[in-house]
This record gives structure tokens, C-alpha cells and sequence, in this order.
């Protein structure tokens, strides 16, 4: 069993929907000293959805905004999860020379849902419930980091 990454690193798009949605589930869950951030490969607009479906488990991403990954304080992660394929390449490409382990998570794009708002949250909450369970069986204590 490998043991919980001290750092991770979530990052998606643009750092509005998914990265941050994880980044909060992440914070809650992990223990206490892992240090976790979100990015993006360009920043993009905060999308109330996002703070709509945390609220409804109690959970928040507070004041933040987007941001890229160039922007980030730290640029060493122990872990990164890249939630979409562009992210995905983008991150093996500015890894290619460090010792970072990148895993790609499939997780849909919630922004392209449509119908009511309530389809939209719809479509929101089975992102937030997703990546929940991956991080939950991925990531916590004793959980293998990637598979």
C-alpha cells in the first residue's frame, strides 16, 4: 500500500469548476498537513454551480478565483490529478523533467449541461459525488495513489 501523497495538485481547464470542486472535497477529507491546490492551464471565471452543489455538503472554496498553473506559489506536488485531457497533456508536458506522478481522472464537463437550473445542478452534483468517490477511495489514508 502506498501511503497518502503530501501534496496534490488538481487541475482542469481553467480552475473554475472541477479543479476547485476537488480541491475543496480534497481539504476535507485528507488529513490534516497534506497540502492541496487547484489549477488550471488557464484561468477562467468562478462559477456559482460550483459553490451551489459544496454548499449542499457543507463544503466551500471560500474566496477563491481561478488561476493558472503558472500563478501557483508552489509548482512541486508529490501528485498531480488532471481532471481533463487537455490538462492532461499540459501536465505531463511540464513534468517531463521532474519526478511528479500525473494520473488522468475522466470527469465530465458540468458547464455543457442544459435544461433548468435544477438539470444543471443535476449535472453538477454527479461531478461533486464523482470526484468525492475518487478521492475517497484514491486518495485517502492507505489508498493506492493511482490506478
Amino acid at each position: 500500500m502506498m501511503r497518502t501523497p503530501r501534496s496534490v495538485l488538481f487541475l482542469c481547464r481553467m480552475n473554475a469548476v472541477r479543479s476547485p470542486m476537488a480541491e475543496a472535497i480534497a481539504r476535507s477529507v485528507l488529513p490534516v498537513g497534506t497540502y492541496v491546490a487547484s489549477a488550471g492551464i488557464r484561468p477562467g471565471e468562478r462559477d456559482p454551480f460550483v459553490d451551489a452543489v459544496l454548499d449542499e455538503i457543507g463544503l466551500s472554496i471560500g474566496s477563491h478565483a481561478p488561476r493558472s498553473f503558472e500563478e501557483l506559489e508552489d509548482d512541486y506536488f508529490d501528485l498531480i490529478v488532471t481532471l481533463a485531457p487537455e490538462a492532461h497533456h499540459a501536465a505531463l508536458e511540464l513534468t517531463r523533467a521532474n519526478a511528479i506522478e500525473v494520473v488522468y481522472w475522466a470527469t465530465p464537463d458540468p458547464t455543457v449541461a442544459t435544461g433548468t437550473r435544477n438539470q444543471i445542478l443535476s449535472a453538477y452534483r454527479d461531478v461533486r459525488n464523482h470526484l468525492a468517490s475518487l478521492i475517497a477511495t484514491r486518495l485517502g489514508p492507505g489508498m493506492p495513489v493511482s490506478n
